[in-house]
């Protein structure tokens, strides 16, 4: 009780990761966007779109005019799922009881991609079954189903992004924080700052080995990836390995923000743990689905830097997308790597005073 920092993390921290947790994990769809292809354009055709984007479940984010556009809207990131309404849909229902339709999932998220198939054959099942009691005969409509990028549907095309994010996360961010924190520790870094070294040679000194060792483990985890699990590298290796690279800077700038901030190694894993780790388990997109989240938690996932290093190592990885689709992300990491960098500095020279 004297040592109020203390009784705040006991108290506080049980009770945020309820919270989130609660918020964060759950198995339903909500407002996925989707892309429709309508050859047949009649009323029958118009009243399904209707109903799927009525349950809640689906946004309509864009109709497309051929199916040359699917590659591009997955690799965009635009929609997940593609519904295909074939030719004459009303005239076959009602003439010939049957109707085709093929959906299309992006299956990289393998979870995601086989939620959106059991949602969206449910409500093509009401819907048939609301024409058959307005029918005099009945009528059905043949599914055709196709998960595009991860055809069997392999779990592995999930995880390893999300691990290469995490373990590059703990090389980089916390051992870096550690590392320094260590040095106020122990009365070293007193001894380094009244050496010729510039402060700003220090932190390179710190920071290299380790942007070494993410470097390596990042190569090792694709080998790795590709040659046991399979996964597939579709795109250009080197837009891949810039990725990386960005991300790896990234991770280490924040890893020496930290340290500023920290004065014992405890607390800079403590910060490492909680305000790193968790976040790019729960707020990146990794295992849990983002629109699943409340708008708060999806908010704050914008400014989590694993969501869009994700995004491009999966669209590059599995979609074989090139600089093209996954520039922006790139942008994006590229303009936090400068803010942390400045802030690393300013806060760094603050202590130096």
């Amino acid at each position: 009780m004297r040592d109020p920092r203390t009784v705040i993390v006991l108290f506080t921290i049980p009770i945020i990761q309820l919270m989130v947790f609660g918020y964060v994990i759950s198995t339903e769809i909500k407002n996925t966007k989707i892309a429709v292809l309508d050859f047949s354009k009649d009323e029958s055709s118009q009243e399904l779109i209707n109903k799927i984007v009525a349950s809640g479940y689906f946004e309509l984010e864009l109709e497309l005019s051929g199916t040359h556009q699917i590659e591009q809207v997955f690799q965009s990131g635009r929609a997940k799922e593609v519904l295909i309404i074939g030719p004459g849909f009303g005239k076959n229902f009602i003439r010939e009881g049957a109707s085709d339709i093929q959906i299309i999932t992006d299956a990289s998220d393998p979870n995601t991609a086989s939620l959106l198939d059991s949602y969206t054959r449910n409500i093509i099942m009401d819907f048939q079954l609301e024409q058959n009691k307005l029918s005099a005969k009945e009528t059905l409509v043949d599914v055709q189903f196709r998960m595009l990028y991860n055809e069997e549907l392999r779990s592995a095309y999930l995880f390893v992004p999300g691990t290469m994010a995490l373990i590059l996360m703990l090389v980089c961010a916390l051992m870096t924080s550690v590392s320094i924190a260590r040095e106020k520790e122990l009365g070293t870094m007193e001894i380094l700052l009244v050496s010729p070294l510039r402060p700003l040679q220090i932190v390179l000194g710190k920071v290299v080995p380790y942007m070494v060792i993410s470097v390596i483990d990042f190569l090792f985890i694709i080998i790795l990836g590709h040659f046991v699990f399979e996964v597939p590298v579709r795109g250009s290796l080197i837009l891949l390995f810039g990725t990386g690279v960005i991300f790896i800077l990234l991770a280490l700038t924040l890893g020496v923000l930290i340290s500023t901030i920290a004065k014992t190694q405890q607390v800079a894993m403590i910060i490492s743990l909680i305000g790193m780790m968790l976040p790019t388990i729960l707020l990146s997109g990794f295992i849990f689905p983002l629109k699943n989240m409340p708008l708060i938690l999806q908010g704050v996932s914008f400014i989590m830097p694993p969501r869009w290093f994700l995004l491009a190592v999966k669209n590059i990885m599995l979609k074989g997308a090139g600089i093209a689709d996954v520039y922006m992300y790139l942008l994006i990491m590229t303009a936090m790597l400068v803010f942390f960098i400045l802030l690393s500095i300013r806060k760094f020279k603050i202590r130096l005073d």
